[in-house]
């Protein structure tokens, strides 16, 4: 049933009733006083928690000339991981299962074959027990493992389909990383910043660490991951397509500035909308991509990554080494922002963070979206609609048990 006329618009006067004190204009005007004043460095109670590598700066460039520069990069791989989503059965089982896929730019039809799958299974049931050893098929190409998960946050759903994501990714990483040459960019950021939500019911992400094996697993492989790639001397970046912290918000907000903002991504589009007049209105610039400098940070998940007695994993690095660095990307043609990070052993290069600076704003603006290596292996890692139905089915057979469904799974069963 939809709405009546009289009811859509009964709820538009009501919306229109909802005023601003501030109007989009004066919210420009704070974003480009906080650029200006406040950003070089910000300061935390204990210090800076952001700060720009080099100068504090902004770019802009024609579209069509960057997607004709010529790469930095030889070869460029990307990886990501995708899940059927948590499912509950009757039987007590939460389960997520996730696999994750590797890409390669010029194209590696052995790479892309490969899959890590692993599968994630809480229950409350003491007797259910689960084979954690690693089981390959595809002729070795691929390689499977169950994991059980034990109470960990406030949300079980979240945990296994953290779990099962965290460790597909990393593993596959770890395993494949020697196939990288030049580049290799994940989709999502460097590290597993969900952890650190985890660990609410702890006294410390460290804790947690000690008590749980797989979040040590989860922690280790990353941290592991920095050192094999800083050891190659090969970057290891982070493409955030659609960032969501609130960090640094909260970190201005601290300050005592305004914060008209409803995330650091909406502070950022902002600072980088290029706008001018278009009669008496103000139209935006759509045909140049742009984008911030560098800025090293330690605000919210992390400063804990940056933390060795935050983390509580061993490594071989110093701790400056892990932290992390970004710049922001403004693409006006579909008014998003996107974050690209890298972890400080390779941002402290100048031309490292050149090359990746230039080959994602390169990329960005030839897609119109995530670089070619990241779109390649979110299709390559994607677990479609019928798949995830099938696989329910075939679990469903296996646990002689049915999908515990609720009445919104049946009224609304595409949501």
């Amino acid at each position: 049933m939809t709405l009546d006329p009289v009811h859509f618009d009964g709820i538009a006067d009501l919306a229109s009733r909802i005023r601003h004190e501030v109007d989009a204009e004066e919210h420009r005007d704070v974003a480009e006083e906080t650029w200006a004043n406040y950003l070089d460095p910000l300061y935390g109670e204990d210090g800076p928690v952001l700060e720009p590598l080099a100068e504090l700066r902004r770019s802009a460039a024609d579209v069509e000339e960057l997607a004709l520069q010529p790469s930095p990069f030889d070869t460029a791989h990307g990886l990501d991981s995708g899940t059927i989503n948590p499912k509950t059965f009757k039987n007590g089982l939460v389960l997520d299962l996730a696999q994750a896929a590797m890409s390669a730019t010029p194209s590696d039809l052995d790479l892309h074959r490969s899959r890590t799958v692993i599968t994630s299974v809480h229950s409350n049931d003491a007797t259910v027990r689960t084979d954690t050893d690693w089981q390959t098929w595809d002729e070795g190409y691929s390689r499977g493992r169950i994991v059980h998960t034990t109470p960990l946050a406030r949300d079980q759903e979240r945990v296994v389909h953290g779990l099962a994501l965290y460790l597909a990714e990393s593993h596959h990483a770890l395993e494949h990383a020697d196939d990288v040459d030049d580049l290799l960019l994940l989709d999502g950021p460097v590290y597993p910043k969900q952890l650190v939500n985890w660990a609410d019911r702890h006294a410390s992400l460290a804790d947690l660490v000690t008590e749980n094996e797989l979040v040590a697993e989860v922690l280790e492989n990353y941290v592991r991951l920095v050192e094999r790639f800083a050891e190659k001397g090969v970057p290891l970046a982070g493409f955030v397509k659609s960032p969501a912290s609130q960090a640094l918000v909260r970190a201005l907000r601290d300050r005592g500035r305004p914060t008209p903002w409803s995330s650091d991504a909406a502070f950022f589009g902002q600072v980088l909308e290029r706008r001018e007049f278009d009669g008496d209105k103000h139209r935006r610039i759509t045909d140049e991509l742009a984008w911030t400098g560098w800025f090293t940070s330690t605000l919210g998940a992390d400063g804990v990554f940056a933390d060795s007695s935050e983390l509580g994993v061993e490594r071989d690095l110093p701790a400056e080494e892990y932290e992390v660095a970004f710049f922001v990307v403004y693409d006006p043609r579909t008014d998003l922002v996107h974050k690209v990070e890298l972890p400080r052993a390779f941002a402290d290069s100048e031309d490292c963070r050149d090359a990746v600076e230039r080959y994602v704003t390169s990329q960005v603006s030839a897609e119109a979206g995530p670089p070619k290596p990241v779109g390649k292996a979110d299709e390559l890692a994607r677990i479609g609609a019928t798949e995830k139905e099938e696989l329910v089915r075939k679990l469903e057979q296996s646990f002689d048990s049915r999908r515990d469904e609720n009445y919104d799974d049946q009224r609304w069963p595409d949501a």
